[in-house]
């Protein structure tokens, strides 16, 4: 197995190590079946979804070889990879067991990712929205040799700029880290109980409330965070005229001193749009040295050829090699 010739790393990328579910299943938060099983069940106080939804279980979340394999069908170098949002006890009333299972969930990726050191970064997780999630970053970082944090887009009933965040956030505008924000639930579970729209339409929304918070609680004003949004951003490129209008004109919403674009302005996006016409888009709006090379890999919702959007842009040689390899490799320090 070898990577392609020309560098690009895929900073939408996830695992399931396998010695972790196995830790869930004998305390029995996990339900897995077979060898090889396809899907595993996790208790809701873990994934903060419904109980006994099966969620796929590639073999490539788990066996380094199987991603590696899929890394070279895909043209990628390099995987940023970070645990999916449902192993985060995001909704999760016991902070303890939370923060237990995340720094579980760590311990394993970064064994995970230390068997292909050329090829694999971590992102580690953190206990969001609770004490001690600082903490819990400043050991992946620093003990674990992570890469960068991912984080999702809310926690232990709280949101993104509620002040028991402030500490994570100094901490990591402080490192110059990537933290990769993608999200950990949906707006109205109810109404998008059905044709998957949790998926396909409730993690954009999701994420733009999140980014929101972040921008008129001021968290983007006080901190500036190396962050990247999952998804292209979500929602987020829409509102861009909508949030602006209200900062003008609501004095509810005249919350910081620059219209919100502007601090979105500053994000990182991925390129998982799927779509080439909403990926040039993206790139018009924010520059090829905010985006960054994404698949979603290696769940059904995810680009198999990550590159091809991004080369069929017709970008210069300097802004191609920006969104797939320079802007990330720089901040994951694999330059």
């Amino acid at each position: 197995m070898t990577p392609p010739d020309s560098p690009a790393v895929d900073v939408h990328a996830h695992a399931m190590p396998m010695p972790l579910l196995r830790r869930l299943r004998d305390r029995g938060l996990a339900e897995l079946q077979g060898a090889a099983p396809s899907v595993v069940r996790l208790d809701p106080r873990v994934s903060g979804i419904a109980a006994g939804v099966p969620l796929p279980l590639a073999r490539s979340q788990y066996e380094v070889g199987h991603r590696l394999t899929g890394m070279d069908a895909a043209g990628t170098s390099h995987h940023a990879v970070s645990l999916p949002p449902f192993l985060f006890c995001s909704t999760a009333d016991d902070d303890a067991f939370a923060t237990e299972i995340v720094r579980q969930g760590n311990d394993e990726l970064a064994d995970h990712v230390a068997q292909a050191p050329g090829r694999l970064v971590g992102l580690g997780a953190v206990p969001l929205g609770r004490p001690g999630a600082a903490e819990e970053a400043r050991r992946c970082l620093d003990e674990l040799g992570m890469a960068g944090i991912a984080i999702g887009s809310q926690g232990g009933g709280r949101d993104l700029d509620d002040p028991v965040n402030e500490d994570l956030w100094a901490l990591l505008a402080d490192r110059n880290v990537l933290v990769f924000l993608h999200p950990s639930g949906v707006p109205d579970a109810r109404r998008q109980r059905d044709f998957y729209l949790a998926q396909l339409v409730g993690y954009p929304m999701e994420t733009a409330l999140a980014v929101a918070r972040l921008i008129f609680g001021g968290v983007l004003e006080r901190h500036d965070l190396a962050l990247c949004l999952a998804h292209g951003g979500g929602c987020v490129p829409a509102l861009r005229g909508r949030v602006d209008m209200g900062w003008r004109n609501k004095e509810v919403a005249h919350t910081v001193p620059l219209p919100p674009s502007t601090y979105a302005d500053r994000l990182y996006y991925d390129t998982a749009t799927f779509s080439v016409t909403l990926l040039d888009r993206l790139v018009a709006d924010v520059g090829a040295g905010h985006v960054m090379l994404g698949s979603d890999f290696p769940f059904e919702l995810s680009d198999p050829r990550p590159r091809e959007p991004v080369r069929a842009l017709g970008l210069d040689d300097a802004a191609t090699r920006a969104i797939e390899w320079d802007n990330a490799a720089k901040l994951l320090g694999i330059v």
